[in-house]
């Protein structure tokens, strides 16, 4: 231990000089303690509320989806089809068929968005026949015309498994409005509903066999382009990119990230604000620092005289003073990690703050600790803390050993 290290712990700790410059010095050191604390567990409170969002909506959505285009050939689709399914990072791959329609019941009707999945894939793709509640459908079965709709949309039609509804398509619809044909009108079976943990999923997503989709939006043979799922979904964005690279113009390749990338921003915007204000807590500790720091720099005027005449130089008064200011960050930031892993690990134990399960689809609030945070938390504490000591260090600097030993 160097001697300014030395000094600067004697100067925080020293039971003679207990007056209210060390309460001063507490008071930073809880400041600091209850910021970082508020922090993680904030920072933990959004990680959980981004995991519980991202599982739902991979539970419906592949990790990658390839859209065709208007640049789109046919043997396009057929080379990213065999090179998708020979890549060992792919756990499965199926084609898709999507569009609006309108659904007819006997008492209301709605626009919904269609998808119309390969049969062979579904259980490889998506995770919706695992959220069927009412009913059984086979997507094998090509000559049925079954689909799937949630219990939202089926509420609001009034519908329940085993009834038909009309769907309308508008793959007909300019024919029809120039007297050329009529609109393209199919009866289906509701064959089952499905509940997910997405509202907005209930209510607009209805689900049948490609081939259906086909026959209701006119596609013939032909699909939109292929959902990808993959074994680690960390590794979208690298195939996105190796996709892109093979095929530069001739797909739209969007990943799990992409599909809802206005609702991923608005929630990395509240973390960042949440970030910000939350460190305010922490910089109005590191004022109460740079306070007392200021302070005892004048109470230790004389201190810092003798300390100048026994060969101190500057550099080692500007490090003394910001040991000490380091020392505060230091203690008050290790203090509030440990507070905020505590309250954290308590609310995932013993969910302190819990919800009414029948309003809310989680028991309590979501909590996911992330060492990321710990260390991002902690530069900031420690950041505040260095800057505090930066005034007053340079002001006990520049005091000039004759005048600070005659101070008294």
């Amino acid at each position: 231990m160097s001697f300014r290290s030395f000094i600067a712990k004697r100067h925080l700790i020293s039971k003679k000089g207990a007056g209210f410059i060390t309460v001063i010095s507490v008071i930073s050191i809880a400041g600091i303690t209850i910021g970082v604390a508020a922090l993680i567990v904030v920072l933990s409170v959004f990680n959980g509320f981004n995991g519980l969002v991202t599982s739902i909506l991979i539970g419906f959505d592949p990790h990658i989806r390839i859209q065709r285009t208007e640049r789109t050939a046919q043997q396009d689709l057929d080379r990213v089809s065999r090179m998708l399914r020979a890549d060992p990072q792919v756990a499965g791959i199926g084609a898709f068929v999507s569009g609006k329609a309108m659904i007819v019941s006997r008492s209301q009707s709605k626009v919904v968005f269609i998808r119309g999945l390969e049969p062979g894939s579904i259980d490889k793709i998506t995770g919706v026949e695992n959220d069927i509640v009412l009913g059984k459908i086979n997507f094998r079965d090509t000559a049925a015309r079954d689909m799937m709709i949630g219990m939202t949309l089926a509420d609001r039609l009034g519908v329940v498994s085993g009834d038909s509804v009309m769907m309308i398509s508008p793959a007909g619809s300019q024919r029809a409005l120039l007297g050329f044909g009529t609109p393209i009108v199919r009866s289906y079976r509701v064959a089952a509903i499905y509940e997910s943990n997405n509202k907005d999923y209930d209510a607009l997503y209805g689900y049948m066999a490609l081939s259906s989709a086909q026959e209701l939006f006119q596609e013939g043979n032909a699909i939109q382009g292929y959902e990808v799922r993959l074994k680690d979904i960390n590794d979208s964005d690298g195939m996105k990119k190796k996709i892109g690279e093979a095929f530069p113009s001739a797909f739209q390749v969007m990943t799990w990230y992409d599909l809802h990338k206005d609702l991923y921003s608005v929630m990395k915007i509240e973390r960042w604000m949440a970030y910000v204000i939350l460190c305010l807590i922490i910089g109005v500790a590191t004022f109460n620092l740079l306070g007392s720091l200021t302070m005892s720099v004048i109470e230790k005027t004389r201190d810092i005289g003798i300390l100048k005449t026994m060969g101190a130089t500057n550099r080692d008064i500007i490090s003394i003073f910001r040991y000490e200011g380091l020392l505060v960050g230091i203690i008050g930031t290790t203090a509030g990690s440990i507070l905020g892993l505590l309250i954290c690990y308590a609310q995932i134990q013993f969910h302190l703050f819990a919800l009414d399960p029948t309003v809310y689809i989680i028991p309590a609030i979501p909590v996911e600790i992330r060492p990321a945070d710990f260390v991002s938390v902690a530069a900031a504490a420690l950041a505040l803390s260095y800057g505090a000591t930066l005034y007053p260090a340079r002001r006990a600097a520049a005091l000039l050993p004759a005048e600070a030993i005659r101070w008294e």
